[in-house]
């Protein structure tokens, strides 16, 4: 019994400690620019919104997965966007604001460069960016763990 009860101990440190050690790193866009001079890395821009489902639904799954995480941390920066931040972003020697479009409702500037597809901004969207900050990939919509992992692979390997 006292031996069931240390490994039943020890399984749930081990299991905190795992689910704390992969943890999804996310950066700024000031720290990214800094630390692209010391490391540089493609950076993966999450765009997304508060009021959005799929985008909560890609926050509560796909970058949970521990494959997916790992590969993140190791291989790139990841900085989640919120579409709708109202405040100024500094980025590449530029501020890009809040702009407005009605009654408690606009887009950040940064959303328009990051995450327009032909013309539209659809949430969510993964913007990928080389470590020269040049725009590589962008995909809208709802993106799976197997998905999500066969892309970061496939991108790396080019």
């Amino acid at each position: 019994m006292k031996y069931t009860f240390l490994l039943f101990i020890f399984l749930i440190e081990f299991t905190t400690i795992s689910a704390q050690n992969n943890k999804l790193k996310t950066y700024t866009f000031s720290e990214v620019e800094k630390l692209q001079n010391q490391n540089p890395k493609p950076l993966i821009v999450f765009t997304y919104t508060d009021w959005c489902k799929i985008c909560l639904g890609m926050k509560q799954t796909t970058f949970k997965n521990n494959e997916v995480v790992s590969i993140l941390n190791n291989n790139f920066y990841f900085i989640k966007l919120n579409g709708e931040e109202k405040k100024d972003i500094r980025f590449l020697r530029r501020t890009f604001t809040y702009e407005p479009t009605g009654n408690n409702t606009g887009v950040h500037q940064l959303t328009k460069e990051l995450a327009s597809v032909e013309n539209k901004i659809s949430y969510p969207t993964i913007t990928v960016l080389n470590s020269k900050f040049e725009i590589d990939l962008q995909i809208s919509g709802y993106i799976k763990s197997e998905k999500m992992k066969n892309l970061l692979n496939n991108y790396l390997a080019n």
